[in-house]
């Protein structure tokens, strides 16, 4: 059985959501408390045991790539100055990215999830992947992607992440029609990106996959929807046409979304009232507020 040695995270997208703030700062690297989103999401990575990141980003999101790179100069000088405690604070930051391979592809002009999957399959080399969301935080136990991986190890399959959501919610996201065969283990039937209608399930795909290198063969034969996206959903669902077996995984977790503005501030908030360090702070300080 081969392993899963790397992953895409996708971080090319405009994030028109968030202007005015992401005109001139990554959305990506927007705070979780005192850490970028995107840097959860690439732990998330290295401790499902990836070897390989490889980002997708546009020309001025090189930023993202800078944060997971040592900054030797900056070292330099907190040690200079005596500033142990900062530079040791840097160092715990860096240390997880430390072992593993970082590379990035551009995707200079954004036109889907499944294209900016495609830019990168030079740097796959034929081998399976997975691919995460750079707004999809979770809280788990057993990080979700693990959860995925060990599904994908028994059944050499497609594996998706999914959360089961309000149905008031389920236009917002891609939402399969699938059967249960074990627990939380469902066999994807089709998938519906943002349902107009009344949904398939109540179950969303969030923002993780885990792909065999065949999945670029249907990329590539996906149609540009409307916007001019290549959707990673439509390519599942040729998939899913020609009788490949796409399994679907109900993951154990909170689902912490980030993908708009307000979302962004309720999972920030959240997680620094749940933080050690800074919950208490923030408690005291919110109820000295007269709101």
């Amino acid at each position: 059985m081969a392993e899963v040695r790397k992953a895409i995270i996708t971080a090319a997208g405009l994030s028109t959501r968030f202007l005015p703030m992401s005109k001139v700062v990554p959305k990506e690297l927007f705070p979780l408390v005192n850490k970028p989103m995107i840097s959860y999401v690439a732990k998330e990575a290295v401790d499902s045991n990836i070897e390989e990141i490889i980002f997708v980003i546009n020309n001025k999101k090189k930023a993202i790539l800078e944060y997971f790179q040592r900054n030797q100069e900056l070292e330099n000088i907190l040690n200079k100055n005596g500033n142990k405690e900062l530079l040791e604070r840097l160092k715990e930051s860096q240390e997880p990215f430390l072992k593993i391979k970082i590379n990035s592809v551009l995707q200079e002009i954004p036109q889907g999830d499944g294209d900016a999957v495609l830019k990168a399959e030079k740097k796959i080399d034929g081998e399976n992947f997975a691919v995460l969301f750079s707004d999809d935080i979770f809280e788990s136990k057993v990080p979700v992607l693990e959860q995925l991986l060990n599904i994908f190890k028994t059944s050499q399959r497609p594996v998706i992440g999914l959360k089961r959501i309000e149905e008031d919610k389920l236009k917002n996201y891609g939402v399969v029609e699938a059967e249960l065969i074990a627990r939380k283990i469902y066999k994807i039937k089709k998938v519906v990106e943002k349902p107009k209608d009344k949904a398939p399930s109540n179950l969303a795909i969030v923002g993780r996959y885990i792909f065999s290198p065949e999945i670029f063969d249907y990329l590539n034969k996906t149609k540009p929807n409307e916007k001019g996206e290549i959707k990673v959903a439509e390519a599942l669902n040729l998939m899913l046409k020609d009788g490949k077996i796409v399994y679907g995984y109900e993951f154990d977790g909170d689902w912490i979304e980030c993908g708009k503005i307000e979302d962004w501030m309720k999972s920030n908030l959240y997680l620094t009232l749940k933080d050690e360090k800074y919950g208490p702070q923030l408690k005291e300080f919110i109820k000295k507020l007269k709101l």
